[in-house]
């Protein structure tokens, strides 16, 4: 039976964070990405010990090729088959591949190629599982919520990524990265069951009519061309991608040489980040308990551009605890823009194009934005982390001019 013809789910009244329905997709959610953090971890330490350094980052980075080079496509099925279908799909076919992964580490030793293999798959299933969980909201509850549900998703994020790293070490000693992927498996098991009892909302008329009907390669230009031609999401489309250009590099590979730089270490980085998680969590904690902020356009470039000041200023702390608060402003202020942009692409999109929307998105994040991080290495190498941090905030910060000047997004609601 098609998604879109599963029982309507009771008329909206009942807050996101009280609903039964979406709360059990933020618990298979949350389980999900659980064993995404356990599996990464197992995949680099396995990676390691099967190989160089050279060759397990290699193996680490090559699920990035075919996440990249299908997600577009990945948006037409999601909105074809609809994305309950699609998630549970994925999830099925990841939970599997690492379990048939764990069983033959622990039978034998198989080296690289299997490991490649694995992160080859789950890159080409994220191409299908990303795009479906963009689209998977709007059709869990009303508009009026889906802010709150993006908060929501902030949190099981966070969450994930402080319990699951120590949970893949944990399976790591117990039983080296064989425990550890089948771990990954098993939490990523969780989320099936929780997925299926998951109801969704029957699409309107109107959006019912824009399903897509003609071929694959129809369906897809129909999508870039609704988003190109749309008020808000072809300049939204824009904002993000700035918005990440100027926030990856530096808060992934330029922290960690600016760590190296101030004689900082390994711990003082670790608490950087920490600084980063908590101010990401509290902008979630505060969509969640919210659920609406007005003038969510103004509010994004608003966060946006002292955000990229708070960029630039991270390279010129004078000590650890002032790069501590720093990060925290930073995460507290890209978290909002973030989960805002992300709550005004689900409600300004037509539920049945959301997966080719999310999809354009991903590619945005996922594919450009990566780009980034060699460079700002590079140019670190040249000029210090300085004037590469300036430059990275002056491109993220340029994301929140077009936000206030572009009237679809600056003049953007998120629904009441």
């Amino acid at each position: 039976m098609p998604d879109t013809l599963i029982p309507r789910v009771p008329a909206p009244g009942r807050p996101a964070h009280r609903d039964a329905n979406v709360l059990r997709w933020v618990a298979a959610y949350t389980a999900s990405m659980l064993g995404d953090s356990v599996f990464f971890l197992a995949l680099s330490w396995a990676a390691v010990q099967h190989g160089s350094a050279a060759e397990a980052g290699i193996v680490t980075a090559v699920s990035a090729v075919p996440r990249a080079l299908l997600m577009l496509g990945g948006g037409v099925i999601v909105d074809r088959l609809g994305p309950r279908r699609v998630v549970i799909g994925s999830d099925t076919v990841r939970c599997v591949a690492v379990l048939v992964v764990a069983a033959l580490l622990f039978a034998t030793d198989p080296g690289l190629w299997l490991l490649a293999v694995l992160a080859l798959v789950f890159g080409a299933v994220d191409a299908l599982f990303l795009p479906a969980v963009g689209a998977l909201p709007a059709r869990l509850t009303g508009k009026d919520q889906l802010a709150r549900v993006q908060g929501m998703r902030g949190l099981a994020v966070r969450f994930s990524s402080v319990v699951g790293a120590p949970l893949g070490g944990l399976g790591v000693a117990i039983g080296g990265a064989a425990a550890a992927f089948a771990f990954a498996g098993l939490l990523i098991a969780v989320s099936v069951p929780l997925l299926i009892a998951v109801r969704l909302r029957e699409l309107p008329a109107d959006d019912a009519a824009a399903a897509p009907g003609g071929t694959a390669w129809r369906d897809l230009r129909d999508g870039l061309r609704y988003i190109r031609r749309h008020r808000v999401l072809g300049p939204l489309m824009l904002v993000i991608a700035l918005g990440d250009l100027g926030f990856v590099g530096p808060l992934n590979i330029g922290l960690t040489l600016l760590a190296d730089e101030r004689g900082w270490g390994a711990s003082g980085m670790g608490w950087i980040l920490a600084g980063f998680g908590v101010g990401a969590g509290a902008a979630a904690l505060l969509l969640t308990v919210r659920g609406r902020v007005p003038h969510a356009g103004y509010v994004v470039a608003g966060a946006i551009i002292p955000g990229a000041v708070a960029i630039g200023a991270l390279a010129q702390a004078p000590a650890l605890p002032a790069a501590v608060v720093t990060a925290l402003l930073v995460g507290l202020l890209a978290g909002l823009s973030g989960a805002l942009c992300g709550a005004l692409l689900q409600t300004q999109s037509a539920p049945a194009l959301l997966g080719r929307v999310t999809a354009v998105s991903g590619i945005v994040s996922l594919g450009i934005a990566p780009l980034s991080m060699p460079l700002s290495a590079a140019a670190i190498g040249i000029w210090g982390t300085g004037p590469v941090f300036a430059v990275s905030a002056a491109v993220c910060g340029l994301g929140g001019v077009v936000a206030l000047c572009a009237p679809g997004v600056r003049r953007a609601e998120l629904p009441t």
